[in-house]
C-alpha cells in the first residue's frame, strides 16, 4: 500500500472478520488458521477499514475520535503492513 492514493478504500480480505474478546478486552482479527490480538490503535483502524471509506476520511476519523492531528503517516505506514501481511485488500 506504499505510496497509495488516499482515495484508496481497504477492507478486510476475506473470510477476516474482527471480534471484541471481553475476556481480553482487546480486538481480535479472526483469519483462516489464526487468531490475531490488536492493540487500540490497531482496532480501531481495522474496524473501519469496510470498503466504503477513502483511506483519509479513515485518517478524519480517527484524528477526530482520538483528538490527535498529525496521524496520518503513522496510518498509512499500519495500513500497509496490513495488506502485505494479507489482512485487507484494496476495493475496485
Amino acid at each position: 500500500m506504499s505510496a497509495r492514493a488516499l482515495s484508496e478504500r481497504p477492507r478486510l480480505r476475506r473470510p477476516g472478520r474482527m471480534k471484541y474478546d471481553k475476556a481480553r478486552q482487546s480486538e481480535m482479527l479472526l483469519l483462516p488458521e489464526r487468531v490475531v490480538e490488536l492493540n487500540e490503535a490497531a482496532g480501531a483502524i481495522l474496524r473501519l477499514c469496510d470498503g466504503n471509506r477513502s483511506i483519509a476520511q479513515l485518517i478524519e476519523e480517527l484524528e477526530t475520535r482520538f483528538g490527535q492531528t498529525g496521524l496520518e503517516n503513522d496510518i498509512v505506514e499500519f495500513l500497509a503492513s496490513a495488506e502485505e501481511r494479507g489482512w485487507l485488500e484494496l476495493c475496485p
